[in-house]
């Protein structure tokens, strides 16, 4: 995969590409990122790249010319495009996966108070990753760059992507390590059952609840099977469900 980032400010990304999961990635030829500096482009004698709005308003806004002359250069024929901007679709996971199999993606990234409207014309889709306001599209491109790169056959264990938030419409389940014990806090005994069906069931109860707690709107959009009910059904007694207990029980060798 190529993804191809369209900036005013290229040095934001020296980091991004050369840590973690994303350098590796890089090394492992799993992906090829390309940033380019869209400020090479214009043809304007003093090297702007902004101006002010025609017909008045704050701000400086960036120019069409150079960043559509960039985008020429770089697209190619199987690219899709993609602007920042706040008109743009929600980006979630469901979107990350279907950009992971593109083979050919640029991203556009805005700045100052805005671009062209012309520059609209030119892209496949817009996108925006929340309602909030940022300096510029760098940022967006980076987690754009990152949930997609992480996707990617190779660039992670597989097993880590199946089971993170999202990925079936949930959030993660509680995660623990050592000490057993911290302040008075301790990791449920039943992660130390050694019973991995009862660990599995108690982990899909925990990412129900907290869900249904934290993010209500996902909770609604989840399809509920019998299971899940039963286990949330489960949640409003005071008592220890006899599976739980059970698997606890018999792994008390194993509980610290």
């Amino acid at each position: 995969m190529r993804i191809t980032i369209l900036t005013l400010f290229p040095e934001m990304f020296d980091g991004f590409l050369t840590n973690s999961i994303i350098k590796r990635a890089i090394a492992k030829q799993l992906v090829e990122i390309n940033i380019v500096n869209i400020r090479d482009y214009t043809l304007d004698k003093h090297h702007r790249v902004d101006s002010a709005p025609i017909g008045g308003g704050a701000g400086l806004i960036m120019k069409c010319q150079p960043i559509l002359d960039c985008l020429k250069d770089v697209k190619k024929d199987n690219s899709k495009v993609i602007l920042l901007s706040p008109r743009g679709k929600q980006y979630n996971q469901k979107l990350a996966h279907q950009y992971e199999k593109e083979e050919d993606l640029v991203i556009i990234c805005g700045h100052y108070e805005g671009i062209d409207e012309r520059v609209n014309k030119y892209v496949d889709e817009l996108v925006s990753i929340g309602d909030y306001i940022l300096t510029g599209g760098e940022i967006g491109a980076m987690a754009i760059s990152d949930s997609i790169i992480r996707l990617i056959d190779g660039s992670i264990a597989s097993e880590s992507i199946v089971e993170e938030s999202f990925e079936n419409g949930l959030l993660e389940y509680p995660q623990y390590t050592e000490p057993n014990e911290y302040d008075g806090d301790k990791v449920p005994d039943i992660l130390y059952s050694g019973n991995h069906e009862a660990i599995n069931k108690w982990r899909k109860k925990q990412s129900l609840l907290l869900t249904e707690k934290y993010r209500p709107d996902l909770f609604e959009k989840y399809e509920l099977t019998k299971q899940d009910k039963k286990l949330l059904e489960e949640n409003k007694s005071d008592s220890q469900p006899k599976w739980e207990a059970t698997a606890i029980n018999k792994g008390k060798k194993f509980i610290k």
